[in-house]
């Protein structure tokens, strides 16, 4: 058994059983990681995938049972790596984040700026995506951090802390009706409305308030990108419903921001990360900078309670900084 079967193993579940795929991430050749499929399975005696043909098609009952196993030995071995390369080379390595446009664009650039100055030789990967992808990236070892507010909770293998709270801002252009009128759910009902497709920053909290006053919103337009919303808004297309961070005063001097947070929920943001990944110095140091609340013994905290095979919030929401 060699550790390139192991990863060729995980790299082809990953990539849902498309070799070509998995071929390409790690730089080989389709028959190359068939071969070497072929001469794992000989060697275990077993099949691990499902085949019809020449395609591979699922896990068999075996492969899936190994699927844990195999993942937890490649993240140790990557672990062992992270801990030599801390005292060979510390202030050197990467750092994968994997976030949202929001996050990206209007949260993450101080305190990455700020991280930088600090540790400028580690290289920074930004990854985007839905709130979906992003915790799969981070379940599968791929990113080192997730930083979301949606769909973490469906991955038990991840540990997540609270950052912050946030609310929303409903934006009009500037001499809108809804400026000289109080900001409630009724009358922002009567409006187009334009705003996140569902699965983002907090998308399900805004319906659930128009489903509570028995209303159904006029959602004309939906993004992932509050930036396109906010052209449509600037295009007519209706008011904008966004995470109020997302309103920038020196750039969106040709909107008005109305606050909306007696309207709906609380969000709350979070950072987390694989279970059994070893942080390195510089990681602790993004995740304090990033929410001074998680310190290091903190973030221990939450280790410990993962080991023991559960994760509470040891940080409550009403006591998080919020935007």
């Amino acid at each position: 058994m060699k550790l390139h079967q192991l990863k060729l193993f995980k790299a082809i579940v990953d990539h849902g059983m498309n070799m070509s795929q998995a071929a390409e991430v790690l730089y080989t050749s389709q028959p190359g990681i068939s071969k070497q499929i072929k001469m794992f399975e000989e060697e275990l005696g077993v099949e691990l995938f499902v085949r019809a043909g020449k395609h591979l098609t699922d896990l068999t009952p075996v492969g899936q049972a190994l699927l844990t196993q195999i993942t937890n030995i490649l993240q140790e071995t990557e672990n062992v790596l992270r801990i030599a390369d801390e005292y060979k080379q510390e202030g050197q390595g990467t750092l994968r984040i994997a976030t949202t446009h929001t996050q990206a664009r209007y949260v993450l650039p101080p305190f990455i700026s700020e991280f930088r100055a600090e540790y400028p030789d580690v290289r920074l990967e930004l990854h985007q995506g839905t709130p979906e992808q992003i915790a799969e990236l981070a379940s599968r070892g791929e990113v080192d951090f997730a930083i979301a507010t949606e769909a973490m909770e469906h991955f038990d293998n991840l540990i997540m802390m609270p950052v912050y709270r946030w609310n929303r801002a409903v934006i009009v252009p500037k001499g809108h009706s809804l400026t000289n009128t109080p900001v409630t759910i009724e009358n922002i009902a009567q409006h187009p409305i334009v705003t996140y497709v569902f699965g983002f920053t907090g998308r399900s909290q805004l319906d659930d308030a128009f489903s509570a006053a028995n209303l159904q919103p006029n959602v004309v337009l939906t993004a992932s990108d509050t930036d396109v919303i906010k052209t449509y808004v600037r295009q007519g297309f209706g008011i904008g419903i966004v995470a109020r961070m997302a309103y920038d005063a020196q750039h969106d001097q040709d909107l008005v921001a109305l606050n909306a947070e007696h309207l709906f929920n609380w969000g709350v943001t979070r950072i987390g990360f694989r279970k059994g990944l070893f942080l390195r110095k510089y990681m602790y140091t993004f995740i304090e900078k990033f929410a001074p609340h998680l310190t290091k013994p903190i973030v221990e905290k939450y280790l410990e309670q993962s080991i023991k095979g559960g994760i509470e919030d040891i940080i409550k929401p009403q006591s998080l900084p919020h935007y």
